[in-house]
């Protein structure tokens, strides 16, 4: 083959005409539409993959610096439309588009991040009620992690206030938006709950008002959620407007759906708990009426007694049964003093059938030790009379209604009607009525008022 006429390149130099011809046929900045294909991450961090459609692939590079800016993670056979440049990789000859930006075709960015994170964080358990923390009924230290200059202060004071105005709120400014807000928000809320035995809140509020979703994404990073999980403290998500759903919201104990709303999951209506409380006070005051009446009812019944009615019952029964014992005591006796004088009339009879000097030692020695029985009978008979007597003595004198002046009470008589005063439905304004004290010593006085209370 002759090749004097012609021009012999080295694969370099050809390489390199390519490289050359592309990048001045071709614009700087194309945008490219694509499925991805063979996505992967190198441990350096450069992303490699392929874009394709129905007729060609492409292969793609995106540089660590670049793909830290993305808001949502690519996966195989998303379509995306991707921004860059095509250069030839002169090591391998091949042509390849450097991406410098990438977003999903027909549907937003940041709506697949969100997509994505609430998958990833269902997936670990961190929506789930187990894990939520009960809001405090009454709460009294509320702390309020916001941006001061915002309007959602406002509100969130303003309708707390509104209901429950004893609170004491702690306004703890930080970013709610941009670069850098959802690092802000987290660190403060773990120096919150790193503080809180000193500041004692009881919940804390994390929220701002409305926007896009890009003024809201803060509330939609991984760092933030995390965070809000991690808190010892009771945390309510109130952030942007009804419509609006963050991440924050989802791992939050509970969610206000505004800002303005957050007073009502956060604290109770004052109006309310004191109606509560006057219902209790109403419920208890009834209760000690009826524990009164049944009192009064009791001691009504116990006044109605026979003991109450006539006192000398109770003495004239215990009468009767001493004089009971008496009767079975003196039986008791006269049946052991015949016994032995049956024995000794016997004895007596015997004496006249044998030696009288020697039965006489015998009988006598045998009497006197019958008598010292007979003895030994009649006083353990007699002691135990006496314990008898003594004990229903104790409980008759136990029953006298006098017996409680000894212990400092009184009984008060109505003069004009010689009756024991219980009632004051029983006395009127100037009767004369006399308290006896102990010892039978009596104090007499004129009745100048009567209190029907």
């Amino acid at each position: 083959m002759a090749v004097n006429d012609r021009k012999i390149y080295t694969v370099s130099e050809l390489a390199t005409l390519i490289k050359v011809a592309l990048e001045q046929s071709l614009p700087s900045r194309l945008i490219v539409v694509g499925q991805l294909s063979g996505f992967k991450q190198h441990s350096s961090g450069h992303c490699y993959f392929d874009l394709k459609d129905e007729n060609a692939i492409m292969p793609c590079v995106m540089w660590r610096s670049d793909f830290a800016k993305l808001k949502f993670k690519p996966q195989n056979g998303l379509a995306v439309i991707v921004k860059g440049n095509i250069d030839v990789y002169l090591p391998h000859g091949k042509y390849q588009f450097y991406a410098e930006a990438m977003e999903p075709a027909g549907i937003g960015s940041l709506q697949i991040a969100f997509e994505q994170m609430v998958k990833k964080l269902q997936a670990e358990g961190l929506f789930e009620d187990e894990h939520k923390k009960p809001i405090p009924k009454y709460p009294m230290r509320i702390g309020i992690l916001t941006s001061e200059s915002g309007a959602a202060v406002h509100d969130i004071a303003d309708s707390i206030w509104s209901r429950w105005p004893i609170a004491k709120l702690f306004l703890f400014d930080v970013p709610v938006q941009g670069e850098g807000a959802a690092q802000e928000i987290s660190k403060m809320l773990r120096t919150v709950n790193r503080r809180n035995k000193e500041l004692g809140l009881d919940i804390v509020i994390v929220g701002r008002g409305g926007g896009s979703m890009e003024d809201l994404w803060a509330f939609n990073e991984e760092v933030l959620a995390r965070a809000i999980y991690a808190s010892k403290i009771p945390v309510i998500s109130a952030v942007g407007h009804e419509r609006d759903t963050t991440i924050a919201d989802l791992v939050a104990d509970a969610r206000a759906s505004t800002p303005t709303k957050a007073g009502v999951i956060a604290v109770p209506d004052i109006n309310e708990v004191m109606a509560g409380i006057d219902n209790i006070s109403k419920r208890l005051k009834a209760d000690i009426v009826q524990k009164l009446a049944l009192a009064r009812q009791s001691i009504a019944t116990i006044q109605a007694s026979a003991v109450f009615r006539n006192p000398k019952f109770v003495v004239m029964l215990s009468a009767q049964r001493l004089d009971g014992i008496e009767i079975r005591l003196v039986d008791i006796l006269r049946d052991a003093f015949f016994t032995a004088k049956d024995r000794l009339n016997t004895f007596q009879s015997g004496i006249s059938r044998i030696e009288p000097a020697r039965l006489v030692a015998q009988k006598r020695a045998f009497l006197i030790e019958s008598a010292a029985r007979l003895n030994s009978v009649f006083n353990a008979n007699l002691s135990r009379a006496v314990v008898q007597l003594t004990a229903v003595e104790n409980r008759i004198s136990a029953m006298n209604p006098r017996a409680v002046l000894q212990r400092g009470y009184s009984l008060t008589t109505v003069k004009r009607t010689g009756n024991i005063l219980t009632d004051v439905k029983n006395v009127l304004v100037g009767d004369d009525i006399i308290t006896e004290l102990a010892g039978r010593k009596t104090v007499e006085s004129r009745v100048t008022k009567v209190d029907n209370m």
